[in-house]
């Protein structure tokens, strides 16, 4: 072995001190300021003169390195010599290099705290953990729903509303994306971004996770092929909050967590076994395609439903203002309100009643479901004279008329929701359902997917075709009028959702202008997944369904009410309730009727009305009214339909 050399041993020293940070870098530069000023001092004190002893000469040399301003008032040829280059060893030594870690310092400092790396010192705050398509909607509802919000609060003793949300890179362009969303705006200061995971502990201390009083999980973007699914994130996500909380002896935050995998529920649950609400994202927008499927046109009562200002919403109120009343009661002191139903609490959970009889009394503990478009609605106003009592008795559960014995379905594209999607249609044993899927990815890995999920199970006629519904030739070969309804839907292999989508409107595009050679067009759902996309087809026939919107806004609403959950599930799977479209035909109206006097006919059979779908759209283009002023005409056409929650049998 070569010996090392005494110069290379020195450079390797230097290294590993300048490496440990802009503190020990100061100490280097220090040591050689202080040799170059020894150096420098013992270089004049043979000259002798003012220097009587080493260390005025020293302190000289100093003064030179540090203080170019001395350099004029040295005398003699040698000790202006050697004060020449103390000078200019001070201008590369003392201010160059001393400038330039203290600069390279502050901006790594400036750039740490631009990540978001230090612990925020909130509590009773809302935290989201994780920065994905669905991320910016979600906070946008968070903020625009004022009257929860202030509910919400108010329950937690808190006086603004806080968000914090962990991302795995916090930068200065997500703030921008923030200051850029609808609905976000110049809100976007009450949003803390921190850097981190979220199945790393530090991270969840620097979004103070056991402090907030709502924790958000998002479910992160799909990756095909992957082993390391979202929902396992989601679940060691939730045993590190759990094994922080036990490490600490501290109280476990209520979590709203979104999982893709509805099966993976028992996991979760065990998981954390803390206040919990599971969202299943994917089996959410299965229940609804598969509903809109059944009631052409359903698109647009969700749409309006699971978006904050833009019509109405469902909303859950205590029944401690109400206790003692019954329903009639309650729907007259709000007459710009729709009352749904009871959630009436037992041992075992919520038991739901909708629609309920207007006779039923509202306990102390039940919840009052209502729809309408602002939460003040739903108070009691003293100001307004009550409206006529409503009756309405039970609810006799109807069967589903469909107007085909076998609906026809055709798939254009594939994602990871097929499977669930067929699944949803097995659970609808009354109707016969037939599936088309035309992808380009291979028929044999579909099926496999399938099997995997559905298992021996497999009721639904599945038929796959490998093609390119992008290519014109091949899409006119399926045969699309012999199909009742048409889904494209948002691929989730492609790198980002705008891609995606930009392929699903091409798609339409051309879809449209085939289905425009023919009057028996079926019915056409797209699905979108990036939501600044949603407001470019409106202008043409096909009902829009934007994924990450409609899942952000139940995400929301659960962690500000948690009961929601329930209420959906019960109006967005197969039996129970129901929201249906009805000819009024069926129905003893006369020929002049308002929205008052449609609520009494309806009530008679235990319906509730719950608005108008138009044949033809307004001036704004909107086909949708609901919950229109009481008294206001309307005018009814042959082809209008009217929208009803009632009762429905499996």
């Amino acid at each position: 072995m070569l010996p090392f050399r005494l110069i290379d041993r020195l450079k390797f020293i230097v290294e590993r001190q300048l490496v440990k940070g802009a503190g020990f870098q100061l100490v280097v530069v220090g040591v050689f300021i202080g040799l170059i000023s020894l150096v420098g001092g013992l270089l004049v004190v043979p000259q002798g003169g003012e220097f009587e002893e080493p260390g005025s000469a020293v302190w000289w040399a100093f003064l030179r390195l540090t203080d170019p301003g001395y350099l004029g008032d040295d005398v003699g040829t040698w000790q202006r010599f050697v004060s020449t280059l103390l000078t200019i060893s001070g201008y590369v030594v003392f201010m160059g290099t001393l400038v330039a870690i203290l600069t390279r310092w502050l901006i790594a400092k400036m750039a740490d705290l631009e990540r978001g790396l230090t612990p925020v010192t909130l509590k009773n705050h809302v935290v989201v953990l994780g920065w994905t398509s669905q991320t910016l909607p979600l906070l946008g509802e968070l903020l625009s729903s004022s009257g929860r919000m202030r509910r919400f609060l108010e329950k937690h003793d808190a006086s603004k509303l806080r968000l914090v949300v962990l991302s795995e890179t916090a930068s200065a362009e997500q703030v921008h994306e923030l200051q850029a969303e609808p609905g976000i705006g110049r809100k976007a200061r009450q949003i803390i971004l921190r850097s981190g995971v979220a199945i790393q502990p530090e991270a969840l201390e620097r979004v103070a996770c056991l402090d907030a009083s709502a924790v958000i999980v998002p479910s992160a973007a799909h990756e095909a092929g992957r082993l390391v699914t979202s929902d396992v994130g989601t679940v060691k996500a939730l045993l590190t909050i759990a094994a922080r909380a036990r490490s600490l002896d501290a109280p476990l935050p209520f979590v709203v967590a979104e999982i893709q995998d509805i099966r993976k529920f028992p996991i979760v649950e065990r998981a954390y076994p803390g206040p919990l609400e599971v969202v299943a994202g994917d089996t959410t927008i299965s229940r609804l395609m598969v509903q809109n499927i059944l009631h052409p046109g359903l698109s647009g009562v969700y749409n309006e439903l699971f978006s904050s200002g833009n019509g109405n919403e469902i909303y859950i109120r205590s029944g401690d203002s109400m206790a003692g009343q019954t329903l009639a009661e309650v729907a007259s002191q709000r007459p710009r309100a729709i009352v749904m139903g009871l959630l009436q609490q037992t041992d075992c959970g919520w038991t739901v009643q909708m629609p309920a009889p207007t006779g039923a009394v509202v306990a102390e503990k039940d919840r009052v479901v209502m729809l309408a478009r602002d939460y003040t609605e739903t108070d009691a106003d003293p100001r307004t004279p009550p409206s006529t009592l409503i009756e309405r008795g039970v609810c006799i559960p109807k069967a589903i008329e469909s107007s085909s014995s076998v609906l026809r379905v055709l798939l254009l594209g594939w994602n990871r929701r097929v499977p669930g999607f067929l699944d949803e249609l097995v659970s609808y044993r009354r109707q016969r359902f037939e599936v088309d899927v035309v992808s380009v990815v291979p028929a044999a890995e579909r099926q496999r997917e399938i099997e995997r999920y559905l298992g021996e199970q497999q009721s639904v006629i599945c038929r796959h075709i490998e093609a390119d519904y992008m290519v014109e030739g091949e899409l006119r070969r399926v045969g699309l009028f012999s199909y009742d309804a048409v889904l494209l839907l948002s691929s989730d292999r492609l790198s980002s959702g705008e891609e995606a989508d930009a392929r699903t409107m091409m798609g339409y595009l051309q879809l449209e202008g085939l289905l425009n050679e023919d009057e028996r067009a079926p019915q056409i759902l797209m699905e979108l997944s990036d939501p600044d996309n949603r407001h470019l087809l409106m202008a043409y026939q096909s009902e829009v369904m934007i994924s990450p919107m409609i899942v952000s806004h139940v995400l929301a609403q659960v962690a500000l009410r948690r009961e929601l959950r329930i209420v959906l599930d019960e109006l967005f799977t197969v039996g129970g309730a129901e929201i249906l479209f009805r000819d009024p035909a069926d129905y003893p109206l006369p020929a002049s009727v308002d929205f008052q006097a449609l609520q009494k006919i309806l009530g008679e059979s235990g319906e509730i009305p719950l608005g108008i779908h138009r044949a033809k759209a307004d001036e704004s283009g909107k086909q949708l009214q609901l919950n229109p002023p009481r008294r206001v005409y309307l005018d009814l056409q042959p082809e209008d339909r009217l929208v009803v929650l009632s009762q429905t049998t499996q």
